[in-house]
C-alpha cells in the first residue's frame, strides 16, 4: 500500500505544484489504484509516474470544486484508450454524476467500460469488500464536501511451520487448511485445529484522506489513530482567522488534529501558491513543533503505508 501525490497545490496549477489528486496505489493487495480527486490536468501528472490508468476502478471525490474534479473528464476519456475496460466507479457529492454525464455528452465522448455512480448525500460507510471498508464523514467547507477513512481488514497471521515439523504434521494441502484456521482430521487419526499453529493476526492499515475544511469534529472520527493522514494545510500558523473565514484550516490545526487522535503520520498538502520553497519548509517545521511526524508532500511523493509491528505472544510491544 502506498500513497502518490499527482497534485498537491490548492485553488490552480502552479509552476511546482498541480492541483489536487491522490492515489492510493494497491498493487499488491487487490492490483488496482484509487484516486482521491482529480483535479485540472492530472492524467498528465499521471504520464510522469508508473501509475496504469487501466489500474484504476474507482474514484472518491472530496467535493465539487473545480481543483478537485477538472481533471476526471479528461482522464475518463482517455482510460477507455489506454487497455481501460474494466468497470469504474465513482463516490462523491451529489452532482458528481450530472457533472461527469454533461461533460461526455457535450464532447461526445464514447467510453469502452460502465461507470457506477455513488452519490453520497450522508455520513457513513460507502464500500466494504472481504479487504476494504471505506467510509465518509461530511466535512466543514463552503459546499458539500467529505473526506474519506480506508480501513484494510486484518491479516491471518503467519503459520508456524516449525511447530508443524515439530508435531510431524506432513507438509502438503493440509497446510492451506491450517492456515485458513480449520480443523483437520490426519490421515493417523489425529485432529488438529489451525488456530493452535497460528501467529498473531496482523492489524490492518488505516488511510484518512481529508477534503477542504474548517476544523470539525467529523475530521476526528475520519483520523482516530490513522497511520497516515492526509489533511488540506492551506494556511500556516497564526492564520486561523483566515482559514476559518475561506473554510479552511492551518498546518497548526492540521497537526493538533493528529496529535489527538493517536495518528503516526500527518501528511500535509492542498497547498497555497503563497508558499513555496523554503516557505513550504517552514509550513513543515511550524507544524512539526506540535506533531512531529509530519511532512508537507510535494507531486510525485511515493510514500509506503508500513505495518505496525506486532508482538509475539506472550511479550509486550
Amino acid at each position: 500500500m502506498e500513497i502518490q501525490f499527482l497534485g498537491t497545490g490548492a485553488g490552480s496549477p502552479g509552476k511546482f505544484r498541480n492541483v489536487t489528486s491522490t492515489a492510493l496505489r494497491l498493487l499488491d493487495e487487490r492490483n488496482s489504484v484509487w484516486l482521491f480527486d482529480v483535479g485540472e490536468a492530472t492524467q498528465h501528472q499521471i504520464l510522469r509516474t508508473t501509475l496504469k490508468p487501466r489500474k484504476i476502478d474507482k474514484i472518491f471525490i472530496t467535493h465539487l470544486h473545480g481543483d478537485h474534479i477538472f481533471g476526471l473528464p479528461g482522464l475518463l476519456s482517455s482510460r477507455s484508450f489506454q487497455g481501460g475496460d474494466g468497470p469504474l466507479t465513482i463516490y462523491g457529492p451529489k452532482g458528481i454524476r450530472q457533472y461527469v454525464e454533461t461533460s461526455l455528452r457535450v464532447s461526445e465522448t464514447k467510453l469502452s467500460y460502465k461507470i457506477h455512480y455513488q452519490e453520497l448525500t450522508t455520513d457513513g460507510l460507502v464500500f466494504e469488500d472481504s479487504k476494504f471498508r471505506v467510509s465518509a464523514q461530511r466535512l466543514d467547507h463552503k459546499i458539500l464536501c467529505f473526506g474519506y477513512r480506508v480501513e484494510e481488514k486484518d491479516h491471518a497471521g503467519e503459520l508456524n511451520v516449525e511447530k508443524l515439523r515439530a508435531d510431524q504434521i506432513p507438509a502438503g494441502p493440509v497446510y492451506g487448511q491450517l492456515k485458513s484456521g480449520e480443523t483437520v482430521t490426519l490421515p493417523d487419526g489425529r485432529t488438529i485445529n489451525g488456530q493452535d499453529y497460528l501467529g498473531p493476526s496482523q492489524p490492518g492499515r488505516i488511510v484518512a484522506l481529508l477534503g477542504d475544511t474548517r476544523q470539525t469534529p467529523n475530521a476526528a472520527k475520519l483520523a482516530e489513530n490513522a497511520d497516515v493522514l492526509v489533511h488540506e494545510s492551506t494556511f500556516a500558523k497564526g492564520e486561523s482567522k483566515l482559514a476559518r473565514a475561506y473554510y479552511h484550516s492551518t498546518n497548526i490545526q492540521a497537526a493538533e488534529l493528529a496529535k489527538r487522535t493517536h495518528v503516526k503520520m500527518l501528511l500535509l498538502n492542498h497547498i497555497s501558491a503563497r508558499y513555496t520553497g523554503k516557505m513550504a519548509l517552514e509550513l513543515q517545521s511550524q507544524a512539526r513543533d506540535v506533531f512531529h511526524n509530519t511532512r508537507v508532500v510535494k507531486d510525485f511523493d511515493e510514500i509506503d503505508v508500513p505495518f505496525q509491528k506486532v508482538a509475539p505472544e506472550g511479550t509486550h510491544s
